[in-house]
């Protein structure tokens, strides 16, 4: 199960957020450890104000990250190293766009962002390195089309080339175990060859 990975993944995110921003040129406006104001806002202090958002604790940006990005997109149930993939992206992109590229992944419906029981039944289903893969490579060709790639293009490609890399590092060193639907097949497939093995005897 990825949960075990959660601390993993958020050590290798925040390594790439940093402290305080307020560049002009970014949306997000005034940024602490990759929390925007909007989200400090929305889960822990309604009237924050820039200042707030530069004092900022880190173990408030974490349970930000817990509930907001992690918890939302079911991270916990995905394949680890597709978690990674997911929670970065939704972090950078929204998770609204992440859970939508999830879903294209897998061959699903993209109508909905909504990581649900059939999207995590499919994601273990799939091979977690293929799927980091199209995730990531998707990312990239996404943030190249922004207006703003001119700007933060430079940064925003190392991230995602170090996402990349991280994910299919945390899927190699936790190989996802058979998925259920392909176990009762193969013990099935074993007793029908052991039968079939006596009535040749």
């Amino acid at each position: 199960m990825a949960a075990a990975s959660y601390e993993e993944a958020l050590r290798r995110l925040l390594a790439h957020e940093g402290g305080y921003t307020n560049d002009a040129a970014d949306p997000g406006g005034p940024t602490n450890f990759g929390i925007t104001i909007a989200d400090y806002r929305a889960y822990m202090k309604p009237d924050a104000s820039a200042a707030d958002v530069k004092a900022m604790r880190v173990d408030e940006a974490k349970r930000i990250y817990r509930s907001r990005y992690w918890d939302a997109q079911r991270c916990d149930d995905l394949p680890t190293g597709v978690d990674y993939a997911v929670l970065d992206y939704g972090v950078n992109s929204g998770i609204g766009r992440s859970g939508r590229v999830l879903r294209r992944a897998l061959t699903l419906a993209d109508d909905s962002s909504i990581v649900n029981d059939a999207v995590i039944a499919t994601a273990r289903e799939a091979d977690p390195r293929a799927l980091i893969v199209a995730i990531c490579d998707e990312r990239l060709t996404f943030l190249q089309s922004l207006k703003t790639w001119a700007v933060f293009g430079k940064g925003w490609g190392r991230r995602v080339a170090d996402v990349k890399a991280g994910a299919l590092d945390m899927a190699a060193a936790h190989p996802a175990p058979l998925a259920p639907s392909a176990k009762p097949a193969g013990v099935v497939a074993a007793v029908l060859a052991a039968i079939q093995a006596m009535f040749r005897r």
